[in-house]
């Protein structure tokens, strides 16, 4: 089966999507169910409480006050539960009366108690009138009115004393009360005929959407059938045209689809693969310059090897020679002769250096790792730079985190880096300007920038800076960038260099961090 034959089936089976609509009201129903069985829950709850209510101001007895409260508690908590669903604000109110009704009933049971108390010394003060105790005591609670008054009359209590008060109190409490109650049962059934209100109001709903959706659902559907499979089968022209440009090489040829339907998804797939490919060539093509560099580095080095060593000894009986002569020399009357001596023993000296520069460059020792404080270092590398050259007139500056920065590295090899860069900003500045060291840690690496104000280089000589000969200077020999490369690379670091003519020159070396940061 065709992709395009694909698409229009499934397409077709997405019809089931009048199944979402059944989902729908279903959840919908669900959420109905949970206001009917709260509003159920809260009515059955709230005639229970009032049947305890009665049963106590009936019979007093003290169970009955410990099944009011747990009822009380037991509407809070379906309260508690329903005021996540409840939009009307009916819960609010039906907990504020609960509250008010707890309020009075407890009020009611202080009364009560109250009542006993000051009704069991008027008995023992009037013995005669015993035979009305149990009246009063069986009925004061269910009508408090009317045993006040029979206590003004046959116990001749006056209308001020306490107990009378009680019962007045306890009767005004009492009214309130049945008021809370009925209040309680109103509410409970108002929350019941909006729960079928709600139920009602869906099913209307869903015969509704059934009726018209339906239709209207195969309609669109047709059209949009109709519409995606002209689209994809453009698309996937598209696509097949691409696929065909990679396979001549030529890459980046399709832009990313905004569409996330299948075809989208493949498109976008196809240019990220073209996105790796460019990659993986550039990084191919990196990798083979740096296997070229490393070879003639290699070849380099092993040339520069033997050359130095040869070099070496016969430089150095030259050089020891040279000195004899010029202290031999010294009582010369020529100051030709002598001239002439100081600089064979200079241009030995600046041999003697370029061989040794040989050395450094052809052993390429592997680095002594230790843990050092990058702070130090620097402004000891500058302090030795400033030995063969002029920096009275040099501004250094270090921003540097404080506390210091710990980097793993040789701190021989590491100084040597920074003598060399600080003596070409040096020698770039003319012994005039700024050279400023900016040091910042990361989490996986520790950044070192350092920076001129010199005259800059042109972008051939950015390009070559690092590949050994290869110099600006006039005196120089070309190893000093190569020797800081080689190092830093040993240190599984990299450095980079940016510059421009008469714009001061930048050079950036990344190392490994140190194990910790003091202070940080």
């Amino acid at each position: 089966m065709s992709l395009k034959k694909n698409i229009i089936f499934n397409f077709l089976m997405s019809s089931l999507i009048i199944a979402v609509l059944a989902v729908a009201s279903y959840v919908n129903f669900i959420e109905i169910r949970k206001d009917i069985r709260l509003a159920d829950n809260l009515r059955s709850e709230s005639l229970q409480l009032r049947r305890h209510e009665k049963n106590y101001f009936l019979y007093m007895n003290a169970a009955e006050i410990q099944d009011v409260h747990i009822y009380l508690k037991e509407l809070r908590d379906i309260i508690r539960e329903g005021s996540q669903i409840d939009g009307s604000g009916k819960l609010q109110e039906l907990e504020s009366v609960i509250t008010e009704y707890e309020g009075r009933f407890k009020k009611i049971e202080t009364f009560v108690t109250e009542f006993h108390r000051e009704f069991d010394a008027l008995k023992a003060s009037h013995p005669d009138h015993a035979v009305f105790s149990p009246l009063i005591e069986s009925t004061f609670l269910e009508q408090p009115s009317v045993n006040a008054r029979l206590l003004e009359e046959l116990f001749s209590v006056p209308a001020g004393a306490p107990i009378i008060s009680h019962l007045r109190d306890l009767d005004n409490e009492t009214r309130a009360l049945r008021k809370n109650g009925e209040e309680i049962i109103i509410i409970s059934r108002e929350l019941d005929r909006s729960a079928w209100k709600k139920v009602e109001h869906a099913i209307g709903v869903l015969q509704t959407a059934t009726l018209v959706l339906l239709p209207l659902f195969f309609i669109v559907g047709l059209i949009t059938l109709f519409l995606i499979s002209h689209s994809v089968v453009g698309r996937l022209r598209e696509l097949t045209e691409a696929v065909r440009k990679t396979g001549k090489g030529n890459f980046a040829s399709l832009a990313v689809s905004e569409k996330r339907d299948e075809v989208g998804l493949l498109t976008s797939a196809f240019v990220a693969m073209e996105h790796d490919l460019v990659l993986r060539e550039e990084e191919l093509k990196k990798k083979n310059e740096e296997l070229l560099r490393n070879r003639k580095l290699a070849s380099i080095g092993t040339l520069a090897s033997g050359v130095a060593h040869e070099l070496n000894n016969p430089l150095n009986n030259i050089y020891i020679s040279a000195q004899i002569l010029e202290k031999e020399a010294e009582d010369a009357r020529s100051p030709r002769v002598k001239e002439i001596m100081e600089d064979i023993v200079g241009q030995t000296r600046r041999v003697k250096r370029i061989v040794g520069d040989l050395l450094e460059f052809a052993r390429g020792r592997e680095p002594r790792r230790t843990e050092i404080e990058l702070n130090d270092l620097l402004g000891r590398a500058f302090r030795l730079a400033g030995v063969t050259a002029e920096t009275g007139d040099i501004k250094f500056g270090l921003d540097t985190d404080p506390g210091g920065v710990l980097v793993s590295a040789d701190p021989e090899q590491l100084e040597r880096v920074f003598i060399n860069l600080f003596g070409n900003a040096i020698d770039a500045m003319s012994g005039l300007g700024d050279l400023k060291v900016a040091v910042r840690r990361r989490e996986d690496a520790v950044t070192i920038k350092v920076s001129d104000s010199g005259r800059g280089m042109s972008a051939e000589a950015v390009e070559k800076i690092f590949e050994p000969f290869y110099t600006t200077k006039d005196k120089g020999t070309g190893l000093g960038l190569a020797i800081v490369f080689n190092i830093i690379t040993r240190h599984g670091g990299n450095i980079k260099v940016e510059s421009s003519e008469g714009g001061g020159t930048s050079f950036t070396i990344t190392l490994p961090p140190g194990e910790n940061v003091n202070g940080s």
